[in-house]
């Protein structure tokens, strides 16, 4: 259960207050979006990612900050609206209904600090007139919006979802009110359970620099192709991507749910844990939560893969991409050949990762003695693209497979278990036999560690101005304005053996080279020498304008080395500085290991 960060939450997270990690730089963003509302500074904007990146609870928190952190009796607080589009049928008469009547509870709970009055529990349907009418005599506004819901009660209006919809807009516009409107799973407005027309009745409303509205949701094919990328709404929406996390705050995660759920996860693996999962904070979390119900000691990439398999296969991966995958078949409502064509796409193996619909469509043949036409197996991948199962390159027409391992790997499971019937213990086996035989990815978990560390810091680093002497450099280095990617342990295109401890590639043609060596004694020219030839690798695939090498070194450098160093323009830490560097950059110090 969450520790409460408030005196009660308003919304309540789904993930507890001891685990929730790295994702303060979005919520002080769609808070700064929200409050911009108060000087009609704000445009509406999307909360863009794929599923279970943690977008809901963003909102949740948000929404949370802003119900408690502002005067509520300050005319100009924004006034924040959480609303959840439900996957379950309804009409537009009830759809306008709950949507009118939820404005009116969260405007009212925000104007007396009371969250209670947010529920049917705290205050029926029945008695809300009354009760605004006695605590809000004179307040602007709050008229219309009931005389709006009585009207859609008696069904008294023409078009009552268009009304329900721009009721926050009206609101904002009449009483000079800021009001910040937060709309989750926003994808389910595309959905047959909404048979009426929800996004073209909203194209005024989220014009509104006095009333931004705040969207998100689980199927980010929907959201971005379909609902903001075309249509009515094209074009008026900024949009704000949300990533993996980094294996840095991965790490953190890892070690956060292994306290919480009392694991025994060592800080040398909490970075491959976070690898290994793609920096998917469900996937890690999963992981940790199944060793430790297990008692499984995480010290080694054995046992990380081991409780991978397990959750893949009968855990809590498991129950939540089943019913992902469930849930949309079900949707596309045609049973017929789905399930194969998911299950097919999956076990493609082109190199490229793209789904050929044509080998499909030989395997239904071999398989299920189906001929089934091109065009079905195509339609068929584009309805499963919607659910983010695949992707669909729609100005090329062609699809490829979705970039999640785990996700892919479940597939391959799923399809075996639902399609092809095998035996689910043997299924089992199988997948925890193959994953206790993968190739060690790393050789060195110390040096992994600090890599990640490193790596953290150019994205922590962005935009600073940083004092030379972390770096024994005589001038201060300027970080890049923006890294595009910082990734670790990549190979170089050309010859076997080349590969780098840390890459990142920035704005203006920077690129940064970095190398990490945790070893117990002061490391020589060599070490220079190597870390520059991966400069000269990175010269040939990048072509950079400016180059940055740049050394962690535990212990330290030789006499000659630390010349050599000087002479080159090589930037380098020892653990003194480093640590230094970590704490100025907010982040914690490297753990004694």
């Amino acid at each position: 259960m969450p520790t409460p960060k408030y005196p009660q939450w308003v919304v309540y997270p789904r993930v507890p207050e001891e685990v929730y990690t790295d994702r303060q730089e979005f919520i002080d963003r769609f808070y700064k979006i929200a409050l911009d509302a108060a000087g009609q500074r704000s445009m509406s904007t999307v909360l863009l990612g794929q599923r279970r990146m943690g977008k809901t609870e963003i909102f949740i928190r948000v929404v949370n900050r802003l119900f408690w952190e502002q005067d509520y009796r300050d005319p100009k607080a924004v006034i924040p609206v959480y609303y959840k589009f439900e996957d379950k049928a309804t009409d537009r008469w009830e759809f306008a209904l709950n949507y009118a009547e939820n404005f009116i509870r969260w405007y009212i709970a925000f104007r007396l600090r009371k969250p209670e009055l947010l529920t049917k529990e705290g205050l029926s349907r029945e008695d809300l007139p009354d009760f605004i009418k006695t605590n809000f005599e004179s307040a602007k506004g709050l008229p219309g919006a009931l005389n709006l819901l009585h009207s859609i009660q008696k069904k008294g209006v023409t078009y009552p979802d268009s009304e329900a919809l721009t009721l926050p807009v009206w609101f904002s516009d009449n009483t000079g009110t800021p009001i910040a409107v937060f709309l989750d799973e926003f994808q389910n407005t595309r959905l047959p359970q909404y048979n009426f027309d929800i996004v073209g009745c909203m194209q005024s409303a989220v014009e509104s620099w006095s009333c931004p509205h705040l969207v998100t949701g689980s199927a980010m094919s929907i959201l971005a192709k379909e609902i903001l990328g075309r249509g009515s709404l094209f074009g008026r929406f900024s949009s704000e991507p949300i990533k993996p996390l980094t294996n840095f705050w991965g790490s953190e995660l890892a070690l956060k749910s292994a306290r919480y759920y009392g694991a025994n996860l060592s800080e040398e693996m909490a970075p491959v844990v976070a690898d290994r999962c793609g920096g998917n904070p469900f996937y890690i979390t999963a992981v940790v939560h199944q060793a430790s119900e297990r008692n499984v000691v995480l010290d080694n990439e054995e046992a990380i893969n081991g409780m991978l398999a397990v959750d893949l296969s009968s855990g809590f991966i498991w129950a939540e991409l089943n019913d992902q995958v469930t849930r949309w078949i079900e949707r596309i409502n045609d049973y017929g050949i789905t399930k194969w064509v998911l299950y097919l796409s999956a076990l493609d193996e082109s190199a490229d990762e793209e789904i050929h619909p044509s080998r499909i469509r030989q395997e239904l043949l071999e398989r299920e003695g189906k001929d089934v036409p091109l065009e079905k197996i195509k339609d068929t991948l584009i309805k499963l693209s919607r659910g983010d199962l695949l992707e669909y390159m729609e100005f090329g027409g062609w699809f490829k497979k979705i970039d999640d391992p785990i996700l892919l790997e479940f597939l391959r499971v799923w399809g075996k278990v639902e399609i092809e019937r095998q035996n689910y213990g043997q299924i089992q086996y199988n997948l925890s036999n193959r994953y206790q035989k993968l190739k060690r990815q790393i050789s060195e978990y110390k040096g992994y560690l600090a890599e990640t560390f490193m790596a953290q810091v150019l994205w922590n680093g962005q935009r600073k101005l940083i004092a030379g002497r972390f770096f024994h450099s005589e001038s201060d280095i300027q970080f890049p304005w923006q890294f595009f990617y910082v990734r670790q342990r990549m190979r170089f295109s050309a010859g076997p053996g080349r590969e780098v401890d840390v890459i990142g590639a920035a704005d203006r043609g920077q690129v940064w080279v970095c190398q990490s060596k945790w070893v117990n004694e002061k490391v020589g020219r060599q070490v220079l020498d190597d870390l520059q030839q991966q400069g000269e690798w990175a010269r040939e695939d990048y072509d950079p304008q400016i180059m940055r090498l740049w050394l962690f070194a535990y212990s330290g450098l030789t006499a000659e080395a630390e010349l050599y160093a000087t002479e080159q323009g090589i930037l380098w830490s020892s653990l003194t500085e480093f640590n230094e560097l970590l704490e100025h950059l907010g982040m914690r110090r490297l753990p004694l290991l």
